[in-house]
């Protein structure tokens, strides 16, 4: 049985929280969070610590809270010599207090406290400073992905750059996408299927051969009626500047 806790009470740290409970051979220690009713629906109040020093050592304690602190929450920690791992995709092993071992536990998903998530699809990147550690930290990514990638904090980076890219950014073109269906009264829900295949497709197909439109073909025509179409300033630099990019990567 691993024993583990979390630091944290945000999204990424809510979907650990439930799906340890759910598996077997881990345990799931205590979850600090400074405000009790913030997962207490999650898991029972014994568990739940509101100061860092009651917390126990356990096999892996995991820190899940926002870039910027898990310097300072791990600093915080009571003990010493233990395996302490984070979950950002940006943040290197050195944040965390040298008085621990480190390490890296880190989900590649997109995560919202209100949309249940299959964990076996989601891809875990680990990294440690030691091979031993690494193996415990293995286990247990294995215990709830079939996607678990030994990832160094160089190839972490690169992942959450492309991870804004093809997660973040794309969801907010459709935000723009919404905003423009909303202004002329058409339902947004008939773009479904086009998102839906143009996710699908990049399953068989390389993005760069999925590519369609009319910046693909060089339809100038097109280009500028949906230019002159946009009469806000900032969805045109929007719509200039991906259009400029798709012909650059399509000749």
């Amino acid at each position: 049985m691993i024993t583990i806790n979390i630091i944290g009470s945000g999204n990424v740290a809510q979907h650990l929280i439930s799906v340890f409970q759910q598996t077997e051979n881990i345990m799931l220690q205590q979850v600090f969070s400074r405000k009790r009713e913030s997962i207490n629906h999650l898991i029972s109040d014994d568990k739940i610590v509101t100061h860092y020093s009651d917390l126990k050592t356990a096999d892996i304690t995991i820190i899940s809270v926002t870039d910027d602190a898990i310097a300072e929450v791990s600093n915080q920690l009571p003990f010493e010599n233990q395996l302490v791992v984070h979950t950002s995709g940006s943040v290197g092993l050195e944040a965390i207090n040298a008085k621990n071992r480190k390490g890296v536990f880190y989900p590649l998903q997109t995560f919202s406290k209100s949309k249940a998530i299959d964990f076996k699809a989601v891809p875990i990147c680990l990294e440690t400073e030691n091979e031993s550690d690494y193996a415990v930290l293995e286990s247990v990514a294995k215990t709830i992905s079939d996607k678990v990638f030994k990832i160094s904090s160089n190839q972490r980076q690169s992942l959450h750059v492309a991870a804004v890219f093809s997660c973040n950014f794309v969801n907010h073109l459709y935000h723009l996408g919404k905003e423009i269906c909303d202004e002329n009264n058409v339902p947004f829900e008939i773009l479904m299927p086009l998102i839906q295949e143009t996710a699908d497709k990049i399953k068989t197909l390389s993005p760069l051969e999925a590519q369609t439109g009319p910046a693909k073909r060089n339809d100038q025509k097109t280009i500028e009626k949906h230019m002159s179409f946009l009469d806000d300033e900032h969805k045109k630099t929007i719509y200039r500047l991906l259009t400029q990019s798709i012909q650059k990567y399509n000749g």
